[in-house]
Parts: structure tokens; C-alpha cells; sequence
């Protein structure tokens, strides 16, 4: 079988879900065309009038999310640019997050937004945010950000079947630059659950998105230098996987975490406290993280961009610092 990018596991995915369920309706901004990175080309023929234009707001293609999984409807919502989705905060955190609880389980509301985020393309400050620690605040959404194309496809699949909010980030630059074979891939993937793709004695790296492919470069490179590396893969970072997390923080004693995001208020700072706070008696030195740096937004030069962004060289620097600790 041909191997497949991460938008064609994503287009082939939707597809198959629209074919088997009627109630699925896909929305957002130039959907119809097939959207800005191609997610959705050639489903609105397939679909008529389930593949629905919105306006510039996405408080509304929210909102109308909301209705919609109220009314039985299995609305997939994309806003186009993850850095648009702030417009519709109330609607998700206050109301789509609290829905089940608000009712006290008698009602669900099974949505999903779907967004691009992420940097490394030379979008500038308004096309390259990464927004998860935001939503990863907020219980009563499921927030999902995979790294390999067999992960989008049976996640994907996983959070347009859950009968509540689930954000799906779907990180831009590894749309083309990823490709896998979907048969014979690993394990199908679980809402919640991480995955080692990894396993050395040395250090534990935790990463998600395009920094797990930094990270995975990384470890290939300190392997050559006798430095062995566990690499665990998030998936899911609402709710994080706890049990992984910690096994393989106690299992090297070594802990290195790594995001696109900005270092301070960042998820890496949740994944330390939990360590800290349960596998603390196992470290045999301090928890590090390799993160952007405190700038209010990503520069558009691509010097500056390589500057703010980690990379596999900056994780194995500090991954060496560590293990010599």
C-alpha cells in the first residue's frame, strides 16, 4: 500500500466517516473549496450539502457546532488557522466544555474542531500559535495532538465518535512533510492514552506534534553517541496519559520535555508537576524542558523563526546536559 501524508489521512478519514454516518456535517471557512490546506478537496461534490461555507466567525461556526451536537447532528468544525480560534473561546470553554456537567450527564454534545497550529511554515504572528495550553485548562474537552498519519486517522476517527467536545490539532507543517503506510501501522490509537515510540535507558523525552519528530531526530542522534533515549509521544494532552508519563519518567530517572509552545504557562509545566509531585524519590536530576522562548509571537523571518522554534539540535543539546548530569 502507498504510503500516505498526514492531509490525505485526514481527507480519506473524513471521508469515510461522512460515508457512514449521515448525521456528520463538516464546516468552516472555505470547506467548500476544499480549505486552505486541502483537508476537505473533493467532499463537498461527494456530499452535497454537508459540507457547509462559513463566515469569518468562528464564535459562530462554534456555536452552530454546539446547536447542531445538541440536535443529535455530528458537526467537525475547522477553523482554518488555530491563532482564529480565540473568537470562539467562550463558546467552547464556557459552554461546549461544561455541557455534560451542566446537566449532570443527561446531555452530550459529540463535536469536533478540527485546526491547523503550530510554526515553521513562515506564517508570521497570526498563522503559527500554539494554542494547547489555553484548552488543555479547561475539563470537559478532550484535546488531541498527533505526530504520525495512522495517529490522525484512528484518532480522528476516535474523537468524531465521542459523545463530547474534542479539539483535534492537527500540526501544519507535518501535513506533507510526514508520510507513513496506514496498514501495518502501530496499535490503533486510544483518546487518552500515549504511546513509547522509543525505549532507552538514558532519559525520558515527552513530546507531541512536530517536536516529536524533533525529539525522535534527536535520540537517532545521541544514540550515536551512547546516549539511549525513551521517547514517549503524548497523543492526547487533555487528558494527559499519567500512567506512561510516569513510568517512563521512574524508569530513567532522566526527564525532558519538550514543546513548540513558550516556556512559561506552557503544558511542559503541568507534565513537570505531575512528575515532580509522584516520581519525584525516582529522578537523579533536575526536569528539563526545551521550549520556545518568552516572545509574545513567532517571527515571519525565517531566521527568527529557526531562532523561536526547538529543533532537534537544541533537544539533543539539552538532552546531553542532562545525561551527563
Amino acid at each position: 500500500m502507498a504510503q500516505a501524508s498526514v492531509i490525505e489521512a485526514i481527507r480519506s478519514t473524513l471521508d469515510e466517516e461522512l460515508a457512514a454516518d449521515e448525521r456528520m456535517f463538516i464546516l468552516g471557512e472555505d470547506v467548500e473549496a476544499g480549505g486552505v490546506f486541502r483537508a476537505t478537496d473533493g467532499l463537498a461534490a461527494k456530499y452535497p450539502g454537508r459540507i457547509i461555507d462559513s463566515p469569518l466567525a468562528e464564535s459562530s461556526i462554534i456555536g452552530l457546532s454546539i446547536g447542531a451536537a445538541h440536535y443529535g447532528m455530528r458537526p467537525v468544525a475547522e477553523i482554518q488557522f488555530a491563532d482564529f480560534i480565540h473568537s470562539g473561546f467562550d463558546q467552547l470553554c464556557s459552554e461546549a466544555s461544561r455541557w455534560c456537567y451542566r446537566t449532570k450527564g443527561d446531555a452530550y454534545l459529540p463535536m469536533v474542531v478540527r485546526t491547523p497550529w503550530g510554526g515553521g511554515v513562515h506564517g508570521g504572528q497570526h498563522h503559527s500559535q500554539s494554542i494547547e495550553a489555553y484548552y488543555t485548562h479547561m475539563p470537559g474537552l478532550k484535546v488531541i495532538a498527533p505526530a504520525f498519519p495512522a495517529d490522525y486517522r484512528s484518532l480522528l476517527k476516535a474523537a468524531i465518535a465521542d459523545p463530547n467536545p474534542v479539539l483535534f490539532l492537527e500540526h501544519k507543517r507535518t501535513y506533507r512533510m510526514v508520510r507513513q503506510e496506514l496498514e501495518g501501522a502501530p496499535a490503533e490509537s486510544v483518546i487518552g492514552r500515549a504511546r513509547v515510540t522509543r525505549r532507552g535507558g538514558d532519559l525520558a523525552i515527552f513530546a507531541y506534534g512536530l517536536m516529536l519528530h524533533e525529539s525522535l531526530a534527536a535520540a537517532e542522534s545521541l544514540a550515536g553517541e551512547g546516549i539511549e533515549c525513551t521517547v514517549v509521544d503524548l497523543l492526547t494532552l487533555l487528558p494527559l496519559d499519567r500512567e506512561t508519563i510516569l513510568e517512563a519518567a521512574k524508569a530513567t530517572g532522566k526527564v525532558l520535555i519538550v514543546h513548540e509552545d513558550t516556556l512559561t504557562g506552557g503544558l511542559g509545566g503541568e507534565i513537570a508537576a505531575l512528575i515532580a509531585e509522584h516520581a519525584f524519590e525516582y529522578l537523579d536530576a533536575p526536569i528539563r524542558r526545551v521550549a520556545a522562548p518568552d516572545i509574545p509571537a513567532m517571527p515571519y523571518h525565517h531566521a527568527m523563526e529557526s531562532f523561536f522554534m526547538p529543533d532537534a539540535a537544541k533537544i539533543a543539546a539539552a538532552a546531553r546536559e542532562l545525561a551527563a548530569y
